[in-house]
């Protein structure tokens, strides 16, 4: 992940204030998520790539959004106790953000920036949309109809 990038403050489910500093020479991949949302079985792709990859570099972070039909309205210890019990999430789940408007987090203000969607779009349109970030600092953007699965050969490619 870029210098710029690792320099973003971000809250944790728990509630620990951090940066991502510690994400330095490892591809990242970021995914506005929710409990309540029709690819929220997606959950268990990314565990499954979380599980796979991280040894050899990936990190999975999980940012869970309401921003989209109200699918994510739980606390953070009920959205860490769904994915857990649901999906056996053991990757990184952040605070609950926006990812669109004026109140976005930093980074995926950023990360629209860098990658945006359709057309030139920087909004997100939706849960589970996927940001793939090399060590270089690159940002490959997948919508939510991709499945974490169909990431893996972009995966291999990033971590050589």
């Amino acid at each position: 992940m870029s210098q710029d990038l690792l320099s973003i403050p971000c809250t944790t489910l728990s509630g620990e204030r951090k940066t991502f500093g510690e994400l330095a020479g490892k591809a990242t991949l970021v995914v506005n998520t929710a409990s309540q949302c029709g690819f929220t079985p997606q959950y268990k792709g990314l565990e499954q790539l979380w599980q796979r990859y991280r040894e050899r570099g990936l990190v999975v972070l999980g940012f869970p959004c309401n921003q989209f039909g109200h699918q994510e309205p739980g606390s953070a210890r009920d959205i860490s106790q769904f994915c857990e019990l649901n999906f056996g999430v053991s990757f990184p789940l952040l605070g609950k953000v926006e990812v669109n408007g004026g109140g976005a987090h930093p980074l995926f203000v950023e990360l629209k920036q860098r990658a945006p969607g359709l057309l030139g779009s920087q909004r997100i349109k939706w849960n589970f949309t996927k940001f793939l970030i090399g060590t270089d600092g690159q940002v490959q953007r997948f919508s939510p109809l991709v499945k974490p699965q169909a990431l893996e050969a972009r995966i291999e490619a990033l971590l050589g």
